[in-house]
């Protein structure tokens, strides 16, 4: 079983990826870890505890992160986030809140003392801009040494990106955290547009959890249903499988066709947040970007449903 600490930027798809993550036989949950994005650094981490404890893991700790980029002072939370993720990030669902309340441990610390614990036994999976991971290893350059893989969802390499035509949204918030990483030599997968956009939910999946009968199945069907209603690609029927392909990523790699490459980010410029290959490593050996460029998303649909629907089934 993987050890497996969580950074989110938690609105409607990373609360999809938080519940995979706690009803997966294969990892261990030990912490999530918020930052900003879809939602205000604050807000997302209270709703990662909530949706903890609808999903009866309350046991699970959670802690606040960076609150803005590397560059930049402050965040403001872009319009079209609110609209996706509805303005409590959550699809305007209104959950319990819960009984225990965010860490006073700051995020950055928390990974970096789990890091230097757990060492190759630790997966990270971030589902948001990367400041936190690039922070503790500018805090602590050591771990690099130490570290385990980390998946990432974020980046285009073969697609436009979804903010611009270069660039997703994750990498587009904080680029300069982003090439720092996949220029640090890590273990790095990159689920990003390329696959993340083959994998789709429809209304017919969120039915199944309803037909659960919980209360965690309904809210998490409203929540989706929410979330479906404001992809315009596919007329309000059908939406991206985003954060939830990296955490299944990190169980079932072998879903996923992986192309190796030394990456880099753009961090000026129009083509800010453009995830690509490095052309000063071209030549070089041992590329530790492993780049998602296709999957087989008919069991990853199917995989991510029924064991959803198990969860459920279980919680209250």
């Amino acid at each position: 079983m993987k050890k497996l600490i969580l950074d989110l930027d938690t609105g409607i798809d990373d609360s999809m990826a938080l519940a995979y993550a706690v009803a997966s036989s294969d990892l261990e949950l030990i912490g999530v870890t918020g930052t900003y994005g879809n939602v205000y650094t604050k807000v997302g981490a209270q709703n990662a505890l909530n949706v903890l404890q609808v999903l009866g893991h309350q046991d699970i700790p959670v802690y606040c992160g960076a609150e803005h980029s590397l560059a930049e002072n402050s965040f403001i939370r872009h319009e079209v986030s609110a609209r996706i993720h509805g303005e409590n990030g959550i699809g305007g669902v209104d959950l319990p809140v819960a009984a225990r309340g965010i860490e006073e441990k700051d995020a950055v610390d928390f990974l970096i003392s789990s890091i230097t614990k757990y060492r190759e036994e630790l997966v990270i999976v971030a589902t948001g801009p990367l400041t936190n991971l690039a922070l503790a290893l500018q805090r602590a350059p050591l771990l690099k040494e130490i570290i385990g893989p980390v998946v990432i969802m974020g980046g285009a390499l073969t697609v436009p990106g979804n903010v611009s035509p270069y660039a997703e949204a994750n990498i587009s918030k904080d680029p300069q955290a982003a090439k720092f990483l996949f220029e640090s030599g890590l273990d790095i997968t990159m689920v990003g547009l390329d696959v993340t956009q083959r994998s789709q939910l429809t209304k017919g999946d969120t039915q199944t959890w309803r037909e659960v009968q919980t209360m965690s199945g309904r809210v998490f069907a409203d929540m989706v249903d929410y979330y479906i209603a404001q992809h315009p690609h596919s007329n309000g029927t059908a939406s991206y499988l985003h954060d939830p392909s990296a955490v299944i990523c990190a169980v079932h790699p072998e879903w996923f066709t992986r192309l190796p490459m030394h990456m880099t980010v753009v961090t000026e410029g129009e083509a800010s947040g453009r995830t690509i290959g490095d052309p000063e490593k071209q030549r070089m050996p041992h590329p530790n970007v492993k780049v998602c460029v296709l999957v087989d998303s008919e069991k990853v649909e199917r995989h991510f449903v029924e064991t959803l629907a198990a969860l459920f089934r279980k919680a209250i």
